[in-house]
């Protein structure tokens, strides 16, 4: 098929996703809204599930319960580190390209406008939406692979950003996070997309932990088959794909990979506000009233198809290039042996003490806690990295492998 005739395809299907909701819907929505309806799938503050039933965590009309888990978040050290994480572009000096910490906030704003629209609880959107990216590794999924490769050799375990992420939240720092947001932050992975987004039976911590436990053990067979059990959860999961499937584009075309009229749709940078407008109106009017998030099949085709462009286009050129990526992959596994090492040997001088261990120490030492890493080392393996942003990681590999062709100077 010509370009021109394959672009005609895409647009002829885009054109069939309305831009405004139905005039029907939005009677309905008004009608609903006048007379105080209240969504009975919705999440409510009462339902909140924690591990601990502690006083100063309960919802008061000032702080609701999950207002309280995003400012858990937003405290975080982790969340500070969002700054320096890079989300597809890790070797471009240009502050005009996404960093993760954008990302999560982008995830938290389309969540919540169709959460908003649907009636559910946007402060556990918000906080989903904040914290599903706080376990990724420094250098976007390359690093998560790469960290992954090493951990899997060594150990016959395997390491995903959002098990992570709900290891920094619920065993690091131990913030007594609702068991809601620590599942819609495990269910998130927004590469696994789905036309129907049905809830799971998740209803206890026993439950989770054993879920968490069986992503780690068996990687992808596991994780491939997460279902948030809220539908704040589900509208965070797909908010996560609409937040970079366009804005990756703009970054490509920011950073001089792509030209705007090297895509099919023939949308450019533009196909961004597209797909953020198009795909909110779609999925509230499948979804409004129902116990699931739906989307169109032809949303779902057009999801399908921009994501295949951006991985032919973009991932597969873009951010790791050329010889870097084997060069860091071995700054990952030199850095991962040098800093397991020094933790079996108590080197107190290590950047793995100084900026994970004596940092989560200091931040537990608030709530009259302590850390026990000492018996913490078979699952802090796969966190080492956790900690670092791009820069830090940099700075790191310097000090513990010297001479390694990966040098601070090479990120900016």
């Amino acid at each position: 098929m010509a370009i021109n005739q394959e672009t005609a395809v895409i647009k002829a299907r885009m054109d069939r996703i309305p831009s405004a909701l139905s005039p029907e819907l939005v009677e309905r929505i008004s009608a609903d809204r006048a007379s105080g309806h209240v969504n009975p799938y919705r999440c409510n503050d009462d339902q909140v599930i924690r591990r601990i039933d502690r006083a100063a965590d309960k919802g008061t009309l000032m702080r609701p319960a999950f207002m309280r888990d995003t400012e858990k978040i937003l405290h975080l050290p982790a969340y500070t580190r969002y700054a320096g994480k890079t989300q597809v572009f890790s070797f471009r000096s240009n502050d005009d390209l996404s960093r993760r910490g954008l990302h999560v906030q982008l995830v938290s704003r389309i969540a919540r406008d169709i959460g908003r629209a649907l009636g559910l609880n946007c402060d556990l959107i918000e906080a989903i939406g904040l914290g599903h990216d706080l376990g990724h590794t420094p250098f976007g999924h390359a690093g998560e692979r790469f960290l992954n490769d090493i951990f899997h050799e060594r150990t016959g375990r395997y390491f995903f950003h959002n098990v992570q992420s709900v290891r920094v939240l619920d065993a690091l720092y131990g913030r007594n996070v609702s068991l809601q947001t620590l599942d819609g932050v495990l269910c998130h992975n927004g590469e696994y997309e789905q036309r129907v987004f049905e809830l799971s039976d998740m209803s206890s911590f026993d439950q989770f932990d054993r879920t968490v436990e069986d992503c780690i053990a068996t990687g992808y067979s596991a994780i491939e088959h997460l279902r948030p059990m809220t539908l704040e959860g589900c509208v965070v999961r797909i908010s996560d794909i609409l937040a970079y499937v366009g804005r990756d584009r703009q970054d490509a075309i920011a950073a001089g990979l792509l030209s705007p009229d090297a895509f099919d749709d023939g949308r450019g940078g533009a196909y961004n506000s597209w797909i953020l407008t198009h795909a909110s109106i779609d999925i509230v009017e499948h979804s409004y009233g129902k116990p699931r998030i739906e989307m169109s099949e032809v949303l779902f085709e057009e999801i399908r198809r921009a994501k295949r462009e951006n991985y032919e286009k973009i991932y597969s050129k873009g951010g790791i290039e050329g010889d870097s990526e084997a060069e860091l992959r071995e700054a990952f596994e030199k850095l991962y042996d040098r800093c397991l090492q020094d933790i079996n040997e108590g080197d107190e001088s290590s950047y793995i003490f100084k900026h994970h261990i004596s940092r989560i120490e200091q931040q537990l030492s608030y709530y009259n806690r302590t850390y026990a890493w000492q018996d913490d080392k078979g699952s802090s393996r796969g966190g080492l990295y956790r900690e670092y942003d791009g820069r830090l990681f940099l700075r790191a590999d310097e000090q513990a492998v010297p001479g390694s062709k990966v040098s601070a100077s090479y990120l900016y």
